[in-house]
């Protein structure tokens, strides 16, 4: 129970047992009726090197459909660990390889990346000249588009209906029991450029902490906070929600009890990795990790010097309020004890890799191909 709501919580789709039926639609899809006797079954899964456990649905749904004898083979292969979709000629051997990503939608992976780096060029290619002999692939569209997708969603509530209660997660509800004691003085809280203070009431006003005093502001419900904030003043969007540009002019007022919230729709995420690092539990992802697991147009990010990697932190997070712990920068304090400025950034986001590749496309001389290097 959250705030006298019964909320369930499904497990992810994607390791439903009936996400094995899915993909052979997807490559139905693409391939027709294939032989099974000469096709093999490549299901693309993301992977990560930060947690083993996400590859789980991938093998789960792997193995299913290798149980069937549907396909001569089926691999579970990934972009960012091995084994690596890049080796699927090694990794299969039958003449046709139909691949079906394990992704919830279109984008940037799905379209651009993957065809760019496995060299398709539509949904079959052929491939004439390969040490083994001439091979066809056929590439399907993600599993997550499949209109079947939503039957599979439908038995995850149903099953959860039946479910018994389960506990808050206990560091969830110690983070918000912190954030509650330190907003709870007559002074209320400041986080970033933001002003949480308390009212007689018991409710919250919040605002940005140069509007202190106006009651010339307008009126933001919680439900509007979010898009209200994550603009500038004349519209522009900020895809940097802790950029010291908070925009003036608005107030919010909330329950206690919506306070969590509401601080989340302005700085996403703040309050977990505060009180994440004032408990010494923060993940804490350096750049070279961040930098190994990018694939395709921006793997060449890899081969960044240390200048560079300054560079294109200066141009993105010189702005930002958040302190960059993958970039070793020290933090002595949160939000959550007394210092409103220190918001921990655990690891580099994709503006920072972005910017990264513009660096590296900026200069004519960069390290050698593969090179590791550290900020």
């Amino acid at each position: 129970m959250i705030d006298g709501h019964r909320v369930h919580y499904t497990r992810p789709y994607g390791v439903h047992p009936d996400m094995a039926e899915v993909i052979a639609a997807r490559a139905a899809e693409v391939c027709g009726e294939w032989d099974p006797a000469r096709t093999a079954l490549v299901v693309l899964g993301h992977g990560t090197g930060r947690d083993r456990q996400s590859q789980q649905a991938i093998e789960q749904a792997a193995a299913a459909l290798r149980g069937r004898g549907r396909f001569a083979e089926v691999q579970a292969l990934y972009l960012d660990q091995a084994p690596r979709v890049d080796d699927w000629a090694a990794l299969t051997r039958a003449p046709d390889v139909v691949i079906v990503p394990f992704f919830a939608s279109e984008g940037w992976h799905t379209q651009d990346t993957i065809p760019h780096d496995l060299g398709l060029t539509g949904a079959v290619t052929e491939f004439p000249e390969l040490p083994g002999g001439p091979r066809r692939v056929f590439y399907s569209r993600p599993v997550g588009t499949h209109p079947a997708v939503t039957r599979v969603i439908v038995r995850l509530v149903e099953d959860s209906l039946d479910a018994p209660l389960s506990p808050e997660e206990p560091a969830w509800r110690a983070a918000g029991a912190a954030l509650l004691r330190a907003s709870s003085g007559e002074a209320g809280l400041a986080v970033g450029e933001l002003q949480v203070t308390p009212l007689p009431d018991g409710r919250c006003d919040l605002r940005s902490q140069v509007d202190a005093g106006r009651t010339d502001l307008t009126t933001v419900a919680l439900s509007d906070l979010s898009a209200w904030t994550g603009r500038t003043a004349d519209g522009t969007h900020r895809p940097i929600r802790t950029q010291r540009s908070l925009p003036r002019g608005w107030w919010a007022e909330v329950e206690t009890s919506e306070l969590r919230a509401a601080l989340h729709a302005v700085y996403p995420a703040v309050l977990e990795e505060a009180y994440a690092w004032e408990n010494g539990t923060l993940p804490v992802i350096p750049w070279t990790d961040t930098a190994e697991r990018q694939s395709g147009l921006y793997a060449a990010v890899r081969r960044a010097s240390p200048a560079q990697v300054a560079q294109a932190r200066h141009k993105t997070c010189a702005s930002c309020l958040r302190t960059p712990l993958w970039a070793g920068e020290p933090l002595s304090a949160t939000f959550l004890t007394g210092d409103p400025q220190a918001l921990p950034c655990p690891e580099a986001c994709t503006l920072l890799v972005a910017a990264v590749r513009e660096e590296l496309g900026s200069h004519q001389e960069t390290p050698a191909q593969g090179e590791v290097t550290h900020v």
